[in-house]
């Protein structure tokens, strides 16, 4: 667990407020993490796309770069805007949408709970935390695992809201995905940039 917090401190000093904590002292930091703590550089175009990629697959669990790529094969390869559609698939994740739900209180934690197969779609299990929810689809935790102390802790947690594409029955510990978001709708809690996600990979 510590070596957990201590990967997320340097994820947070490396590319600045991630999951929703304005007020952290390590985000502020000027020196970019690392034993000698440097000054930050001016970076190229390269590495400021890097980055933007780099940060957008943190806030989503560090999705692997062979998934993260599928991603973006698939978000061109669709009508419309890809950077919008990137963002679309990124949140129609299960387990990124079990975290928006606060069933769980991280990404991590909720990538996690899927795995152990605590959540249903449409009344059914589901283990896989990559599985597409399509809008209209129902996520539930399983009655088996309602009581579950990081289930009601999540539940509570004040630190931030529901956003809304999705209606979440804290009673029932069941959400309704009412639609797949552009970017404007999804509460990052930092400037995303996934315009720069499609201009590093189309190089």
């Amino acid at each position: 667990m510590k070596s957990i917090v201590s990967a997320k401190k340097k994820k947070e000093r490396q590319y600045g407020t991630i999951w929703g904590n304005p007020n952290s002292s390590v985000a502020k930091r000027e020196y970019a993490p690392g034993q000698h703590g440097q000054r930050r550089k001016k970076q190229t175009d390269y590495g400021v796309q890097l980055s933007a990629k780099q940060k957008l697959k943190t806030y989503y669990g560090n999705v692997s770069e062979k998934q993260f790529h599928k991603y973006y094969v698939e978000a061109i390869r669709r009508r419309g805007d890809a950077a919008e559609n990137l963002i679309g698939i990124l949140e129609s994740r299960l387990d990124n949408l079990v975290y928006k739900s606060k069933f769980a209180s991280t990404i991590f934690a909720a990538r996690q709970f899927v795995n152990h197969g605590h959540i249903t779609v449409n009344g059914k299990k589901v283990n896989i935390p990559s599985y597409m929810v399509k809008a209209g689809d129902v996520i539930e935790v399983r009655e088996k695992s309602k009581q579950l102390p990081i289930v009601l802790a999540a539940v509570e947690a004040t630190s931030r809201d529901v956003p809304g594409y999705l209606d979440v029955d804290s009673k029932k510990l069941s959400a309704t995905y009412n639609f797949v978001p552009k970017f404007d709708d999804v509460p990052y809690a930092s400037v995303m940039e996934p315009n720069l996600v499609i201009e590093f990979y189309s190089r």
